[in-house]
């Protein structure tokens, strides 16, 4: 009776016996069954009626079912509902037993949990045929359950995974100025693991640094790279680099350590409120939108660079554009998550809804960032990604704070005597800041510490003053407007580019007295001079004349091609600057 293969063998030889469970009111019935399982090699146990079916399964969990339909005590349909029950997620095959041929009858079978019928009376090969087919399907089952076990245990580990990751990523990430008055943003996650990433740090003068990037992918594929990003993001912008420094250096180290294919869709500030200025880069994202003080919009930053991670350094552009900014004008900026939520017809928010958005609130510039998020809410889009939008609010200008950098260690002496001289040449002026080195040469001494935001403020303005005029011969009358200031800023790095003679030279004297000490600092260049505080019309009273009030003594030579400032540092003191 058994049957074979279309090669001859038997598809069940070597297949452990199945047990059985028959469940039949007819002695006669249970008998004939019996005999036709236990000719197949499986083992029988027989029930008289539903309820002793019912505790015959609790007992011996069997493989496949044999129910009658209509028996005493609890009849077929209770008793294969118990049966499935107790089963849970095992699929154990219950065949419904029956003379009944009214369909009513037999989708009853069905809806009480049957899986097939066998009709009285009964058919040896068929029976076989259907004990073959549900074992085949309960081996499947099987089978699906482990590895369905094994994918929910490494998904379990991953979570795990990601969750510490992301522990370690938001103690990172997080801490920087992301309080800061003048900011407003939003993330929402489409993994566990969010693809954006947004940073913000203020330099030791006070200027506000801002990233917001999008990585490829989702999960722990798509920050792989935030947390080297974060790191020379916030240790860059603590030792006081500009811009274009910290974009060179994070689209170097993620060329280097990111795969072919993962990179950094990003958008990086520096928001300058003492002088009313902003710089913006942005490579791969959307637009950053430039709003009035009544919301109107204003001007448009297209994405004109490549993202970091993917052009070697001669490829790549660093240079941002440089706007004047008033009080109360804003920046706001998203990720592409924001562009392509979707609604229900499948149409896509889009830049058309942003814009839309924006100028539904004209003249009530407070409630752009939450008409945004209304607006796309009422689209109901469906999240395909990472969301992030960050507005940028430009403060006014005395609410301008230095933050002053952390301690270097504990080490440190208050009192140390030196004197040191640095040149930089065309060629390192033109490819370095070498503001961050003196500024860690001089943070060496503990008690210059206090002092930090008007050192770097001074060494800054020195720097700019004989780079942009002594050398480059820039005209600080161009920065009348905006216009003037985009002018401004693309001759600068058009003639810093064409540099290729000169040099700046910084001489630093420490000395230490009683109670405190001393630091002198000169800055020479090799031009023809620069403008003295007399004739000084510098954007927002900077330039010399803040050197002036900032030192405790300032000196010019002749032709201002030099400048002497003094510090004056004691223990307990304060930088109010």
């Amino acid at each position: 009776m058994s049957s074979t293969g279309a090669d001859g063998i038997d598809p069940d030889q070597g297949a452990r016996p199945l047990m059985v469970l028959v469940a039949d009111d007819n002695p006669a019935d249970r008998m004939i069954l019996r005999r036709l399982v236990e000719r197949l090699g499986h083992q029988v146990h027989e029930a008289e009626h539903g309820q002793q079916a019912v505790e015959l399964f609790a007992l011996h969990s069997p493989d496949i079912v044999l129910l009658d339909a209509l028996m005493p005590t609890m009849d077929g349909f209770e008793a294969a509902r118990r049966i499935k029950l107790h089963a849970g997620e095992d699929l154990v095959p219950i065949i419904f037993l029956t003379s009944l041929t009214e369909t009513g009858a037999l989708v009853k079978c069905l809806e009480a949990g049957g899986d097939d019928f066998l009709t009285k009376p009964y058919n040896p090969v068929i029976l076989e045929a259907k004990i073959r087919a549900f074992r085949r399907m309960r081996e499947m089952h099987q089978t699906l359950q482990s590895q369905r076990d094994v994918i929910a245990g490494q998904h379990a580990g991953l979570l795990r995974d990601q969750q510490l990751a992301k522990i370690v990523f938001d103690r990172v990430a997080h801490a920087g100025a992301l309080n800061d008055s003048c900011l407003r943003y939003l993330q929402s996650a489409y993994a566990m693991f969010n693809g954006d990433i947004l940073l913000a740090a203020h330099r030791p003068s006070g200027e506000l640094h801002l990233l917001l990037g999008d990585f490829t992918g989702h999960g722990l594929s798509a920050a792989i790279g935030a947390m080297p990003l974060a790191e020379v993001f916030y240790a860059m912008t603590a030792k006081g680099f500009a811009l274009r420094d910290i974009l060179l250096e994070l689209n170097g180290k993620l060329g280097r350590i990111l795969p072919v294919g993962i990179f950094c869709c990003a958008v990086l500030i520096e928001l300058n409120a003492a002088k009313g200025l902003v710089e913006v880069w942005n490579g791969g994202l959307p637009e950053v939108l430039v709003l009035g003080r009544d919301g109107a919009l204003l001007q448009r930053v297209p994405s004109s660079n490549l993202p970091l991670g993917v052009a070697n350094r001669e490829r790549f552009n660093p240079e941002p554009t440089v706007m004047a900014m008033q009080p109360g004008e804003r920046l706001l900026c998203w990720t592409d998550g924001i562009i392509e939520c979707r609604n229900a017809a499948g149409e896509q928010f889009g830049e058309h809804g942003v814009l839309q958005a924006v100028a539904a609130h004209a003249g009530r510039p407070d409630e752009v960032f939450d008409g945004l998020l209304d607006a796309l809410a009422h689209f109901h889009g469906s999240a395909e990604d990472d969301i992030s939008l960050l507005q940028v609010v430009m403060p006014e200008r005395e609410l301008a704070q230095a933050i002053l950098p952390a301690a270097l260690g504990a080490t440190a002496q208050t009192g140390q005597d030196w004197q040191l001289s640095y040149t930089f040449r065309a060629a390192a002026i033109r490819e370095q800041n070498p503001l961050p080195f003196l500024m860690q040469t001089l943070m060496s001494v503990q008690g210059l510490r206090s002092r930090a935001g008007s050192l770097f403020t001074v060494l800054s303005e020195l720097y700019s003053n004989a780079l942009e005029h002594g050398l480059l011969r820039l005209e600080s009358a161009w920065k009348q407007d905006s216009d003037g200031f985009a002018f401004y800023y693309q001759e600068r790095g058009a003639r810093l580019q064409r540099l290729d003679n000169g040099w700046i030279r910084f001489w630093l004297d420490h000395q230490p007295v009683a109670g405190g000490g001393c630091l002198t600092i000169e800055c020479e260049d090799s031009g023809a001079g620069f403008a003295s505080p007399g004739t000084s019309a510098d954007y927002a009273g900077r330039g010399l004349a803040l050197i002036s009030a900032l030192a405790d003594e300032v000196s010019f030579s002749a032709q201002c091609s030099r400048v002497r400032v003094v510090f004056h540092w004691s223990l307990g003191h304060t930088d109010p600057h």
